[in-house]
């Protein structure tokens, strides 16, 4: 890692496959990013060292099925805080309030247990990317919905061309990435 900067470090890592999963797409893949324990270590100490001061200070971490429970989970772990997942619509087997959103075709359907967050609690919402924002945009409305307060929106990469994040922004919702891939 000598003379790099975290980003480049990470974006060093990520994989790119064309044409995945169909013609034209640039699938970013971070699965070499955990394959490695010190690029993981990396990864994870730049989440956990924004959020340890008392200011970015969550209360607990939710993550989004579900490479954002990878992070999530890891990221709370080193906070000593709780995690919380929200989950594809009928995977939860307790109460839930559930969220649909839009995707390029179709829609999907993300889920929370309606005790997975207390009213006032702060959330870091996490997840691997931003692409279009919908997920995360769910997540939050899910989190909102039982009282919670989503502190910011955290995720490894940006792909901000999809315009995902500037609706977040507009949102209300602040963001913390790592890497982007803007005009990549």
């Amino acid at each position: 890692m000598q003379n790099l900067t975290i980003n480049q470090y990470l974006r060093a890592h990520i994989r790119t496959v064309p044409d995945w999963p169909t013609p034209g797409i640039q699938f970013r893949d971070i699965t070499p990013l955990l394959q490695d324990a010190k690029v993981f270590r990396v990864l994870i100490d730049a989440f956990v060292h924004r959020y340890m001061d008392a200011d970015r200070r969550p209360d607990v971490v939710a993550g989004l099925d579900a490479r954002g429970f990878i992070l999530g989970a890891v990221v709370a772990y080193e906070l000593n805080i709780g995690f919380v997942p929200i989950r594809k619509k009928g995977k939860l087997p307790f109460t839930t309030v559930e969220e649909t959103y839009e995707l390029e075709y179709g829609s999907a359907t993300v889920e929370l247990h309606t005790d997975a967050v207390k009213k006032g609690d702060k959330v870091l919402l996490i997840d691997d990317l931003i692409a279009t924002g919908g997920t995360m945009m769910a997540g939050k409305k899910l989190l909102e919905r039982l009282g919670a307060h989503v502190m910011e929106g955290a995720a490894i990469v940006d792909l901000p061309e999809l315009g995902g994040s500037e609706k977040l922004r507009e949102a209300g919702l602040p963001l913390f990435t790592l890497v982007d891939f803007a005009g990549h």
